[in-house]
Order: C-alpha cells, then structure tokens, then sequence
C-alpha cells in the first residue's frame, strides 16, 4: 500500500546540531570526573547550625523514627575547631546523629554517633545508652572538608556503627523494632555550651 514505507524510505540524514551534544555527554560519562559543576542531584545537604552559647541545633523538632537503621554522609569545617572553657571538658563527646530505642527516652535507650575536637583531630565515636547506661567507644578520626559515610543498624540486641569502612558492635537493650522512637540531631555537650557557632552539613541517605 502507499502509505507503507521502508525504513529506508523515511530515514534522514542526521545533522551535526544534533550528534554533537550527544558526543559530548559521552565524553562526560565515559571519563573520571564530570567536566564543570557537579550534578546537582549530589548537592542535597542540609545545614545544621548549633548557635555559640547553644547546645542545640536551630529549629531543633522530634521528627517520628521507625527504621531498623539510620545512614547518612557528614561533612564538617572548620567550625568544628573548638577549646572548651575548662580544659578537662575537651575530651566531652558532642552528638551528631542517631535515634531513641525502644520506646523510650533517649538518654534511657539510644544509638548515636559522636565526636570531639581532641589532641587536634576530629575524633567519631559509637555512642549510646543501654538501659540508662552511657556507652562510648572510638571509631577513628576524619579530615575536615571530606565527605564521609556513617550507618547504625539495629541487630537484635546489638547495634553495628559503621564510619567509612570501620564497623563497631555495640549492646542494645530491647530485641525487637524500635517501638515509638524518634530522631536524634546534631548537639553540643558535654558539660559546656558552643563557643562559637559550628555547622554540620549533613546528607540523609536513607
């Protein structure tokens, strides 16, 4: 019939106006590193501000939390250089993230990261409570101005911290879900208030 055509028969040339921009994406793609600004896709952090003379962050609210576990990148700059006003408060570990446990109040049970500015590095730390009791153990140390990765599973009655590549298993009180529990932002204390102001950006990836 008339109006059946080969593909031949209707395939036109295609013009330079349109393959060049498809090379050039291949060319992206294909190499290392993407030439020019960064995807904006990978630019969703948030920025947790906790005020000098604060513990808290700003706009601090008790967000409902009913995962098995929590993962999230963190950077931190250079606000996170700090001298305590007493100096045996230097080692106090501050709180970066985490949530409640078994339906209950954090400081009863809870799994969270922490860190210090201590012997001039920034120190991260598993950190929770089991039952009431504070727990804390070293994880190792990040650079400021790096992008690193930070998951706290729940295990029957243990939690796994993960900072990067290094796991911690830490004791946990309940076994099962984490009932009516919320999340945990960033907080600094300690025994003392910030002495300057000190910004977190934090990515949820979860």
């Amino acid at each position: 019939m008339p109006f059946l055509k080969t593909i031949s028969q209707v395939r036109r040339p295609i013009s330079m106006k349109v393959l060049l921009p498809v090379f050039l994406l291949l060319i992206c793609c294909t190499s290392c590193e993407w030439l020019g600004n960064s995807p904006s896709f990978g630019d969703d952090f948030i920025t947790y501000t906790i005020k000098a003379g604060n513990n808290e962050v700003e706009h601090n609210t008790a967000t409902l939390f009913t995962s098995s576990s929590i993962r999230f990148q963190a950077i931190f700059d250079s606000s996170a250089i700090y001298q305590t006003g007493a100096p045996e408060n230097q080692p106090d570990i501050n709180k970066l993230i985490g949530f409640s446990d078994c339906s209950s109040h954090h400081q009863t049970n809870s799994a969270r990261f922490g860190w210090n500015w201590y012997n001039n590095a920034l120190r991260i730390y598993a950190y929770d409570y089991v039952d009431g009791q504070r727990q804390a153990k070293e994880l190792g140390t990040v650079k400021l101005g790096t992008t690193n990765s930070f998951k706290i599973a729940t295990s029957g009655n243990t939690y796994i911290f993960t900072l990067n590549d290094k796991e911690e298993v830490m004791p946990r009180q309940c076994s099962a879900g984490v009932g009516v529990s919320y999340k945990l932002l960033p907080y600094f204390g300690g025994n003392e208030i910030a002495p300057h102001d000190i910004s977190i950006k934090i990515r949820f990836l979860d």
